[in-house]
């Protein structure tokens, strides 16, 4: 049987998902309610996070499909998965057109020498042009350097929730028979040498709580048997030592091949063909398994680097202990060593460095991460699972290089309505960003910025106020650049709580008229929980548990019923947004808290003496 390995690229929420669960639905391999989107936090966010394998059958052909994520913050998933297979459906949305995360995964898959099919997807939708569409690839082709047989790219047509597809905008659509009759003629099938020395190369992990560490990967050349013993060379560009090539041995102890999206355990498995593997507890992305020590590894798969740290210390709140169920040092570093396993564009560096002696707070370490979902789906995840601990302010990741400072600077686009243009444009100005491009259309605005990581972190919720929910924001990394200087991104400052108790409306009410509450009446909070932000810029100390004093004299209007304003409740993600550098965020399985670092006013004041 031929085997034809493709993977699904895409901008975030540009139908990739929606496609992959309608192929698999046409040609029988799930149920009508099936989804890719498997991950409770996938489906509540209605975005991929996690990349996964699949496999269908049509015409006595087995296609391997590999669904990737859309945001930028997993783009490591992708680049991975891109090394392993043939070629790629590149989704497009027929309204937005080409997206920061398009232009990313395509530069990749471009510079693998692979040619994309390209799907215009969501012709149904009122705004959509698909011929505009297909003008702009055409032009994000050339300006990617595509060669001749990549500009001759073939083009679908498509409505992914409908499940239906066509060649040409006049064509009938029934189904998505010509996504799956372009593949076949357009995806070369794979090489299947099945009689040369084995080469299987993993491009992503997965853990069994009973096989543990798992490989997924290509099967290049050879075959490969359950039992096997088998060497796993590693390249020295993973090492990061000279040249030399370090071989240890291991034993195939499962072989897994996929059907549907469930794993079916096989015997032997040919070249051509995408496995997992189980029995090498220490497999890595990009090592080679061979049966030879002498054979020659595969080129080295190369993952970016994070952009991103921040802290994970033990909660040490006055109310530590009350809502999780794992909350010691050890419980949350073995949580992390567990996520290193499967997380690939995660890195954690477990020693203290020198926050524990500035806080008094236990650092379980330092992590490392490509972006703020990223590291808020991790945490996300945690607290879910029970897990009770706190986190300093995310921090962008500053090299040097050859005596200057670097910082890593995004690409943005932002589209807006006309009349929100101004003080978007205003505020990113003040965040260092510069803008590139701007394009007008249909009471829309376009607007490409160069800005900062730094300029972008705490942005998100401010966008979605000024845009009146109306605004898309889409970023992706370039790559590091000379350091922009100071930024100054908020403006306001801490409203601090002086004791500890329940709040009181009474109370609350005096302190909206300051700034901006993160809470209702009738919360527990302790002294050093922040619990709003205050207009001017400077931290103030309040007292939110404070009751009406009573007395028997009565006069008119002292009895005003008490009106609060909706609270700005804090998220993980708000959170992470909204803190400063002084700030630590405490995150349990029923709520997310904000706190300052030196919960007395006296130490904070200490602490900014011995600072300055």
């Amino acid at each position: 049987m031929e085997i034809r390995n493709i993977a699904i690229i895409a901008h975030v929420d540009h139908g990739k998902t929606t496609l992959t669960d309608a192929l698999m639905k046409q040609t029988g391999m799930v149920s009508a309610d099936f989804t890719m989107d498997t991950n409770d936090l996938e489906q509540e966010r209605g975005i991929t996070i996690y990349a996964k394998n699949a496999a269908l059958y049509y015409k006595d052909t087995k296609i391997n499909i590999v669904d990737t994520p859309g945001h930028a913050d997993f783009g490591s998933e992708v680049e991975r998965v891109l090394r392993s297979i043939d070629s790629v459906l590149l989704v497009v949305d027929a309204q937005e057109g080409p997206m920061p995360q398009t232009k990313f995964v395509l530069k990749k898959a471009l510079e693998l020498g692979i040619k994309p099919i390209v799907i215009i997807n969501k012709i149904d939708k009122p705004a959509s042009n698909p011929d505009e569409t297909h003008h702009k690839l055409l032009e994000l082709f050339i300006d990617l350097g595509a060669n001749t047989e990549q500009l001759d790219f073939p083009v679908v047509y498509a409505i992914g929730r409908s499940g239906v597809a066509k060649l040409n905008m006049d064509d009938e659509a029934k189904d998505l028979t010509p996504i799956l009759d372009t593949i076949l003629k357009y995806v070369p099938p794979a090489k299947s040498d099945a009689s040369a020395p084995l080469r299987f190369q993993p491009f992503n992990l997965a853990y069994d709580n009973f096989l543990g560490r798992l490989g997924i990967g290509r099967m290049y050349e050879g075959t490969i048997h359950m039992g096997d013993t088998v060497y796993i060379r590693t390249p020295a560009t993973l090492l990061g030592t000279g040249n030399d090539i370090k071989t240890r041995t291991g034993k195939i102890t499962k072989l897994y091949t996929f059907k549907g999206l469930a794993r079916v355990e096989s015997e032997s498995a040919e070249a051509g063909d995408i496995v997992m593997v189980a029995g090498i507890p220490d497999i890595y992305i990009g090592e080679t398994i061979c049966t030879s020590p002498d054979t020659e590894p595969l080129p080295a798969i190369h993952v970016d680097e994070p952009t991103i740290s921040l802290n994970f210390l033990v909660n040490d709140s006055p109310f530590a202990g009350r809502e999780g169920k794992f909350v010691t040092g050890r419980q949350i570093r073995e949580r992390l060593e567990h996520e290193l396993e499967v997380n690939i564009g995660l890195k954690v560096d477990f020693g203290e460095g020198d926050l524990s002696a500035k806080s008094g707070s236990a650092v379980v370490g330092k992590v490392y991460g490509r972006g703020e979902l990223h590291i808020s789906i991790l945490l996300e995840n945690m607290r879910r699972e029970g897990y009770e601990l706190q986190v300093s302010q995310p921090q962008v990741i500053i090299k040097e290089v050859g005596g200057v400072k670097m910082e890593p600077f995004e690409e943005a686009i932002i589209d807006v309505p006309e009349e929100t243009s101004g003080i978007v444009i205003q505020k990113l100005n003040k965040r260092a960003g510069t803008m590139m491009n701007m394009e007008q259309h249909h009471g829309q605005v376009r607007m490409t910025f160069k800005i900062p990581t730094r300029g972008l972190l705490g942005f998100r919720n401010e966008f979605v106020i000024d845009t009146k929910g109306e605004g898309i924001l889409s970023s992706r990394f370039i790559d590091f650049e000379p350091h922009a200087g100071d930024i100054r991104k908020r403006a306001v400052g801490s409203m601090v709580s002086g004791e500890t108790g329940k709040t009181l409306a009474y109370a609350l009410d005096n302190l909206q008229a300051r700034g901006r509450l993160y809470i209702s009446a009738n919360t527990e909070v302790y002294a050093g929980m922040v619990i709003g932000d205050t207009s001017k810029g400077d931290d103030m100390t309040v007292n939110p548990i404070k009751g009406k004093k009573l007395t028997n004299m009565r006069a008119a209007g002292s009895d005003d019923n008490v009106m609060l304003a909706p609270p700005y409740t804090l998220t993980l993600e708000r959170g992470l947004e909204v803190m400063v550098e002084d700030d630590f965020l405490e995150i349990t399985p029923a709520s997310v808290r904000l706190r300052k670092r030196f919960l007395t006013e006296k130490d904070r004041i200490k602490a900014n003496r011995s600072a300055g």
